[in-house]
């Protein structure tokens, strides 16, 4: 339980985007556009993706995994204009605060951490 425990408090920013991919993935049933189809595919696609690469740099750090999450939050940003849901709220504010602090999170580890995980 020790190497579990250091391994979150060491890859909090990893935690803290898997559990924004997870939020991704529910968020259209629970502020309810999921009716929206174009907007709850993208949350239901990139929170998969974001959630996945979080959780693979869980289990053995790769700096590949920060950048796929960044580029993913790049996505986020510019996709409800894009994808023309900007007059969608709910959609267009949850994914742009998403993108935003996933792309600050991923974009920290992976200028600050070695290709070993270890922050330097």
């Amino acid at each position: 339980m020790g190497a579990f425990t250091d391994k979150m408090t060491h890859q909090w920013r990893d935690v803290a985007n898997l559990i924004l991919g997870l939020w991704l993935l529910i968020s259209p049933w629970v502020l309810s556009y999921m009716g929206e189809t174009v907007a709850a595919w993208n949350a239901y696609i990139v929170g998969i993706i974001v959630a996945v690469a979080a959780a693979a740099a869980l289990v053995a750090f790769h700096k590949w995994e920060e950048w796929v999450n960044v580029a993913l939050a790049a996505w986020l940003i510019i996709s409800p204009f894009l994808l023309s849901y900007p007059m969608m709220s709910h959609a267009m504010t949850n994914q742009i605060v998403v993108g935003v602090v996933t792309g600050l999170l991923a974009l920290w580890t992976a200028i600050t951490t070695d290709e070993h995980g270890v922050a330097t």
